[in-house]
């Protein structure tokens, strides 16, 4: 459950972050998956076989998030940002909204599932989330809160 939460909070974070280019997406995935990886490798792991643990997580980890990253291209990551941003502001709770790059052939949704405000009296959502690369579906739940200039930010 630990090690679905934190890749999802990967997932979640590489779909909604600035568009980059070419090698800077793999390198972006790689720094997330590696370091959530390692931090579910500190939480499962205990006595010396926590250091192994975060080992293996952080590469299991860097792994994961560099393949997602090479997969995904520019236009993928505009219309998921696109579609998250909709979905997050306008749907109501357990509302869908897809997306699909009709070059690239991957796809995805958005499903906000819960609504309230933050301990500091921000607007907040969770959502779900998948990605279709390639025939192979990523799930991942996540939770934004609104900024003051109206956007969504993902904040785990």
């Amino acid at each position: 459950m630990l090690v679905k939460r934190f890749a999802s909070a990967a997932l979640a974070v590489l779909l909604l972050s600035a568009c980059t280019e070419g090698q800077e997406k793999q390198q972006l995935g790689t720094i997330i998956g590696s370091g959530l990886g390692a931090l579910v490798g500190s939480q499962i792991g205990s006595g010396k076989g926590k250091l192994v643990a975060v080992a293996i997580g952080a590469v299991a980890g860097g792994w994961a998030g560099n393949q997602l990253g090479k997969q995904l291209d520019e236009k993928d990551k505009a219309l998921a940002e696109q579609t998250a941003q909709t979905s997050l502001e306008h749907n109501q709770t357990d509302q869908t909204s897809t997306w699909r790059n009709p070059d690239s052939g991957h796809s995805g949704s958005y499903t906000p599932t819960k609504t309230y405000k933050s301990a500091d009296g921000e607007d907040c959502r969770e959502f779900e989330t998948t990605v279709t690369v390639d025939g192979k579906i990523e799930k991942a739940m996540g939770r934004a809160c609104r900024q003051q200039d109206g956007s969504w930010q993902i904040v785990s």
